[in-house]
């Protein structure tokens, strides 16, 4: 997924100042791409030397992979970090060992360091830096490591002992930063491949090709679904729902044999991952919960869902906000437009509401409760268009079954 909004309130009852000065490290005015991260991460004594990485790359379904992937390695008996973003509820999500977030304290220590030798870091290269701290610490053997944005130009193609990189798709999103084809992102993200290191990937079409191209030219080894069939054969459905799932669960479940970790296979397909058609029941009524936040994710999902009641919808203003919406009105007759956060940059949801005949309530919570409303006893409510959005009615859900 990508950097969170800066804001502090994305991750509510954050527990210290020092979390606050965290999420004040936006990107604005400070350099992308892995040169500063590699800096930041130097400085620290270079912690990424010391643990092999998995870096996971794609449009959608990084963190079902990242998911999927981590579950697969610990049966495996491998001592495993995951570093995801964004998270949905806390920052600690962010970084876990052996399926356990670090505690909120830990942040903090790190934040006083970053304070006092590198106040100028940005929040995502900062988070990086702290996972690749934790984990040399904490003595682990691999790290799931997922990009923010891209590829190669993404901090994570900083980390040395990659041990393979995977790249679960490629669509149109963050076009301002990656280009505005599907070839020009594809290709930022192809490019995170190394010599030598193995280059799994459930692309298709030209993105495939892009894929081809780049790592013949660089040298590293490349297994598809159409080159390795057998590698990428599931044994049975995973465990989180949807079509889309099955693409991703093959990738994480042939990362695992060319890793030689097979034998998490199993575990691999039985992980869990919030917010992806997350099911609750509240009040007699079905809400599924969902992050889809490009029309390639909307899509996905509305083949998943292909029917609904209700469809409550937020988004954040870089997206595609009506492409995404549009992917989603067949689902459902009634729609209820919010902002996924209290806070901007938003969507302009009277904009939205004028040709998509949606009602608008600008709170995300007001929202939730006049769509269930809506929604018939025995019926469903569809939540989608911002994990941010996800993650502000998370609790609320959580609380309600």
């Amino acid at each position: 997924m990508t950097e969170p909004s800066p804001d502090p309130a994305a991750s509510p009852g954050l527990p210290s100042r020092e979390h606050a000065w965290l999420f004040a490290q936006t990107r604005q005015g400070r350099e992308r791409g892995p040169a500063p991260a590699r800096a930041l991460l130097d400085r620290l004594g270079s912690p990424d030397r010391q643990f092999g990485s998995v870096r996971v790359v794609g449009t959608n379904g990084k963190g079902s992979v990242c998911a999927m992937l981590e579950a697969g390695l610990i049966a495996a008996g491998v001592r495993t970090g995951r570093f995801t973003s964004p998270h949905l509820t806390h920052f600690e999500e962010r970084v876990r060992v052996d399926g356990r977030e670090i505690p909120p304290a830990r942040t903090v220590q790190f934040v006083r360091w970053a304070q006092r030798h590198a106040g100028n870091a940005a929040f995502f290269d900062l988070s990086l830096a702290l996972a690749a701290q934790v984990f040399a610490q904490a003595g682990v053997q691999l790290a799931v490591m997922e990009a923010g944005v891209g590829g190669e130009s993404d901090a994570t193609h900083a980390l040395f002992g990659v041990r393979a990189v995977l790249l679960s798709n490629v669509a149109l999103d963050h076009t301002a930063t990656l280009g505005e084809t599907v070839t020009e992102i594809a290709r930022d993200k192809a490019c995170a491949a190394l010599p030598g290191v193995p280059f799994l990937t459930t692309a298709v079409g030209e993105a495939l090709d892009v894929v081809r191209r780049v790592t013949t030219e660089t040298g590293a080894p490349l297994y598809t679904p159409g080159t390795h069939p057998d590698l990428f054969a599931l044994p049975r459905p995973p465990r989180l729902p949807g079509p889309h799932q099955a693409s991703n669960a093959a990738l994480a479940v042939a990362a695992l044999r060319v890793l030689n970790h097979g034998d998490g296979t199993d575990a691999s397909l039985n992980a869990d991952w919030p917010a992806r058609l997350q099911r609750f029941r509240v009040a007699g009524r079905t809400v599924l919960l969902d992050g889809a936040h490009n029309p390639a994710a909307a899509a996905a999902l509305a083949l998943a869902v292909p029917r609904a009641d209700v469809l409550l919808f937020g988004s954040l203003a870089r997206k595609d906000s009506a492409a995404t919406l549009t992917a989603l009105l067949p689902v459902a007759p009634t729609r209820v437009l919010t902002h996924p956060s209290p806070h901007p940059p938003q969507a302009d949801l009277h904009a939205l509401a004028a040709w998509s005949g949606a009602h608008v309530l600008q709170d995300p919570h007001a929202a939730y409760a006049h769509a269930l409303a809506l929604t018939p006893p025995g019926g469903t409510l569809l939540v989608a268009g911002s994990l941010y959005l996800a993650g502000t009615l998370l609790p609320t859900l959580t609380d309600s079954t």
